[in-house]
Order: C-alpha cells, then structure tokens, then sequence
C-alpha cells in the first residue's frame, strides 16, 4: 500500500528540519526528504565551523551546533526521513501529489513544501592555473575543522560575508591570517565588516591572485597583482589558501519533475501564504521568490510555520489554527 503523508518537506537543510519539526507541532504525518547522506544541507557540508549570526537568540552560533539541535527538536516527533534520497518527479492526480524518488519507489502527499534552497551546489573556482591540482594540497574550497589551520600562516580569497567571517574566526587559532579581494570595500554585513578592521588580519587589497606555486617546503608561494595595474606585484608565502567565492547552484532537479510552479531565476514565486502558482505546493527559504525577500536563515525559520498552517487549511479547511507554542505540551511525540 503506498504511504500518505499529510506534508512532504523536499530539502532537509536547516530551514527544512525547522519545518519537519514545525508540521510535528502541528501533528500532521510528514516526510522530510534529502538527497545527501546527512542532514543541514549547505551548512553541514560547506561550513559546519562557521558561526551563523543571523538565528534570533544567538549571538553566534556554530553550524554544526545548529544542525545538531534542529535534529534534536525535529527527533521530539515521530517524522519520517529519508536521506540519501532524491525526488525524481511529482505528479499531482485529483486531490493528491505522488513522489517518486531515486529506487523507483513512490509515496503520495497531500501537500508539499520545498525547501531545497537553491538547488545543487558546488564552490565557485579559482581561474589561476595549477589551481586545481592543488586542492588538497593547501588549497582549500571548504572548511570542516577549524583546528586543521592552528598555527598555520594562511590566506582567504574572497570579500563577502563568509569570507570575512571565515577570516575573523580562523585567526583566533593561525599563527597569521591575510584575506585577499579585488575591491577596496568588503561586501559584507557591516559589523562583520567593522570586526574585521578591529582584528590583526591583514587586508591584501585590491589584489588578486595572479599565480601560485607549491616550495619545496610545503608552502604556498602566491603571487598577488593589483587590479588596477597587474604589473605590480607582491609575493606571500602561506600554508594555506582558503578559497570563498561563493557557490554556482542550480534546480536540475525540480525542473526534472511533471509540476513546475513558476519562478523567479532559482526560486519559486509564492504568495502571502507561501504557496506557489500550484495549489497545495508551496516553497521557503531560498527556493521562494517575493518582492524584498532576504535569502537569510533566519527568513526561512519564520517562513516555516506559515507554509505548515496554509498546507493544513489546504487539505483540512476545517482545522482550528495553531494555539501559542508555549501552552502547548508534548506528550509520546504528539502535541496536546
């Protein structure tokens, strides 16, 4: 017999958890699905050291401790999660969605959320040659131990938001730290910004790397070219290079499946109740598209119990509205 689920969540990254959790809440059967082996998407697998500053009642809190306490919360509720699983196709017959995923199995939903951000992702390259033979070898692209760089001399490509938190917090444990970017100003949040100019990271700016060579001694030898004028040049030699241009994502996914709500570049256009151009879908975080949206964490966190309460009046119109949280008590895994 094919399961049903009340609520099938598509995309387990922080914002997808918060919302398996939220529909637990509610006391609706849900699915929470992810194509990768763990959970927390992007912040597992690209920055769990990095401290996020945008979750209300951290003043910071580490990506991993956040994943780590959205699956202890999500686990007060009996959610179904399939990881390792990717969802094919959704097909929407009568009043029903039927998804099927990557075994050739399929189950059926009487709505769905996405919370898929924007998709696959994969860091942007550095377009300098012998780059890429170097990965691992003192070039990095991600960061999943802070400690890997103590007392080590390094240096950061990059001048957003997570290159200048990454610099700011691996230099409480490198013997230096330089961030290196094209421009004069940082395009990052302004405290973030501030903390920087406070810190003892040195600023190789506007500068970009021109080349890089492996010494004898296992360091970097990298050479650095003005912007302006690539003839003038400086050399640093660094163990590490920290490479944090961003990420190239895409929605090969979901453009894949029978049901394709309209969008807005990567992210699905929604209404008020976050609910697509197809009724009974509805898409957050950074899969959901609206005039002056903020594709932050903290967003999709607040987007999260709209989505589940316009999904339950969807398929049970009848259903009384959520109470406050807190005179709520959770009892065996259900709400009373």
């Amino acid at each position: 017999m094919t399961e049903l689920y009340d609520v099938a969540i598509i995309g387990g990254g922080p914002v997808g958890m918060f919302t398996a959790f939220y529909a637990g809440l509610r006391d609706t059967k849900a699915v929470l699905v992810e194509s990768l082996a763990t959970l927390g998407g992007q912040v597992t697998s690209l920055y769990p050291e990095k401290k996020i500053l945008d979750v209300a009642g951290f003043t910071g809190i580490k990506g991993s401790a956040l994943i780590d306490s959205l699956d202890e919360q999500m686990k007060l509720f009996p959610i179904d999660i399939k990881t390792s699983t990717t969802v094919t196709n959704v097909t929407k017959t009568n009043d029903l969605f039927t998804v099927t995923i990557n075994n050739g199995s399929s189950f059926q939903a009487k709505t769905i959320i996405i919370t898929t951000g924007k998709g696959s992702f994969e860091p942007r390259k550095m377009q300098v040659s012998g780059v890429d033979q170097l990965v691992g070898q003192g070039i990095h692209y991600f960061v999943t131990n802070k400690h890997d760089f103590d007392n080590h001399d390094i240096a950061i490509a990059g001048g957003g938001d997570s290159a200048i938190d990454m610099a700011t917090m691996l230099n409480e444990f490198t013997h230096s730290t330089r961030i290196i970017h094209r421009r004069d100003q940082f395009r990052a949040m302004e405290q973030s910004v501030k903390q920087l100019s406070q810190s003892s990271v040195i600023k190789e700016t506007p500068k970009k790397v021109s080349q890089i060579e492996k010494q004898s001694d296992g360091k970097l030898k990298i050479t650095l070219a003005q912007v302006k004028n690539d003839q003038v040049t400086n050399d640093i030699c660094v163990d590490d290079l920290i490479i944090n241009y961003g990420f190239i994502s895409e929605n090969k996914i979901v453009h894949g499946w029978d049901i394709q709500p309209e969008n807005e570049g990567q992210a699905f256009s929604v209404d008020q109740a976050m609910q697509t151009t197809i009724p009974g879908v509805f898409a957050i975080g950074d899969a959901s598209h609206y005039e002056g949206k903020a594709d932050l964490i903290a967003v999709g966190f607040g987007e999260a119990p709209t989505a589940v309460n316009a999904a339950i009046r969807f398929f049970d119109p009848q259903r009384r509205g959520p109470g406050h949280s807190s005179s709520m008590v959770i009892q065996d895994g259900k709400p009373i």
